[in-house]
């Protein structure tokens, strides 16, 4: 809490020198919309009431569960908050191209290029045309999710004498090991009712990450290349050398499709352990034995990149955009409050918050595996967005998933890949 408070002051400081301290914002309402509620609700209202607390601003938040609906509604209507929080960066392009948000004040992208880690990454994913055309920074990236996760039980790796891998050449090296001492490296299921398949997507998506460029990722997921391009393909079939060798994945390739992604992590902690090792993102915890403690009964490590690809080291994950959609001088200002390190550590402090910003005390971290994760994000070289989130529906959330169920089942990949992209031909 005393580091909080320095922060405070720090931000008190921060906000005379940008002039929208004290009586400047007096009495200015500012109103945010966003999808959180319950926990993270309170939490980041906790991070506004401190930016309402230095500025005199009235600041007000409203949550909703059908958010991506209600503000594009309420945008039409002339109504919109003057802040509104996006799950989602295609939601966000969509309105700025549509006309409802404002850009950024100038040097806002210069700032995240110099204090975010892959800075540039982030300019780029709230960067988007607006109604004129041309493009211009909209967005504002806090609050992240990271994806690029393997999760063990270190009693396992002792018990067996192995090493955690730092690139992907020893992760395929130690799966090998593992297999021919006799076990089985890998859980792996696709299984999500309505939603079966979506697993693989982030499998695939990683994996294109370490194998091409960033650029021909993007490229990927505004089908300015066909879903059939040889490296897409080329980046299914990594996943298939995983997923489809019987040896690799606990109870053969065959049920990697059947078996329910929230149950396929429970074979790490049998015993004799029917995996090693399990790809997801920092929520399967909440799917772990109840009673299981991260960072001692179960912990994670960075998927790691090809060192001889020399592609850095890309993240795959999520996060919210805060963007302008009723401008004001309140507005802006309350933009350049998430800039400064506080309106980080607030929340980092409590539960769930994951930051790009290399300016805060990680120490403040209430939970060391966020901490740990928090490393792994600002270690990144490259980010990138959950890809299938950036397809239109009817691909990320629709032929991407059911086409991973059939390259399980056996499909070729190029005839998967095929498939996904007629698909999107016929949204066109």
């Amino acid at each position: 809490m005393k580091k909080l408070l320095f922060a405070s002051v720090a931000f008190a400081a921060l906000a005379a020198n940008a002039g929208f301290a004290g009586s400047h914002l007096a009495g200015e309402q500012i109103t945010v919309f966003g999808p959180w509620l319950g926990p993270d609700q309170e939490n980041a209202e906790a991070v506004l009431a401190e930016f309402a607390n230095q500025t005199g601003a009235d600041v007000r938040y409203v949550g909703s569960d059908s958010f991506e609906q209600q503000i594009r509604v309420d945008a039409e209507a002339g109504s919109a908050p003057n802040i509104a929080i996006f799950p989602q960066p295609g939601l966000a392009a969509d309105m700025a191209r549509d006309g409802f948000l404002t850009p950024l004040e100038d040097g806002t992208g210069d700032w995240i290029r110099d204090n975010y880690a892959a800075g540039q990454s982030w300019v780029d994913l709230g960067t988007y045309a607006g109604a004129d055309g041309n493009d211009a920074l909209y967005g504002f990236f806090y609050k992240i999710d990271v994806k690029s996760l393997v999760w063990y039980v270190p009693e396992n790796f002792e018990d067996a004498g192995y090493d955690v891998p730092t690139s992907m050449e020893d992760l395929k090296a130690l799966s090998d090991l593992i297999v021919a001492d006799g076990g089985t490296p890998w859980c792996i299921g696709l299984g999500s009712g309505g939603a079966t398949g979506w697993p693989a997507t982030d499998w695939v998506e990683d994996l294109m990450l370490r194998t091409q460029p960033a650029s021909v990722y993007d490229e990927w997921v505004a089908n300015e290349i066909p879903f059939d391009d040889p490296r897409v393909i080329a980046a299914i079939d990594e996943f298939g050398a995983f997923a489809r060798n019987d040896a690799y994945v606990s109870g053969g390739a065959g049920a990697v499709a059947s078996t329910d992604f929230r149950d396929s992590p429970k074979g790490m902690f049998s015993s004799p352990p029917q995996c090693y090792m399990h790809r997801q993102a920092s929520f399967i915890p909440a799917f772990f034995p109840e009673g299981t403690v991260v960072g001692e009964d179960a912990d994670f490590f960075y998927f790691p990149s090809y060192s001889s690809k020399e592609l850095g080291n890309p993240v795959l994950g999520a996060g919210t955009v805060w963007g302008i959609t009723n401008d004001s001088p309140g507005s802006h200002a309350l933009i350049e409050y998430l800039q400064s390190p506080v309106a980080h550590e607030i929340w980092m402090a409590r539960k769930g918050f994951l930051t790009p910003h290399k300016g805060v005390d990680t120490s403040v971290f209430g939970d060391p595996t966020l901490q740990k994760m928090n490393d792994i994000l600002l270690n990144a070289t490259t980010f990138r967005f959950d890809g299938s989130d950036l397809m239109p529906g009817g691909v990320g959330a629709g032929s991407f998933w059911t086409g991973m169920v059939d390259y399980a089942g056996g499909k070729s990949a190029g005839d998967v890949a095929t498939e996904i992209q007629a698909s999107w031909d016929a949204l066109k």
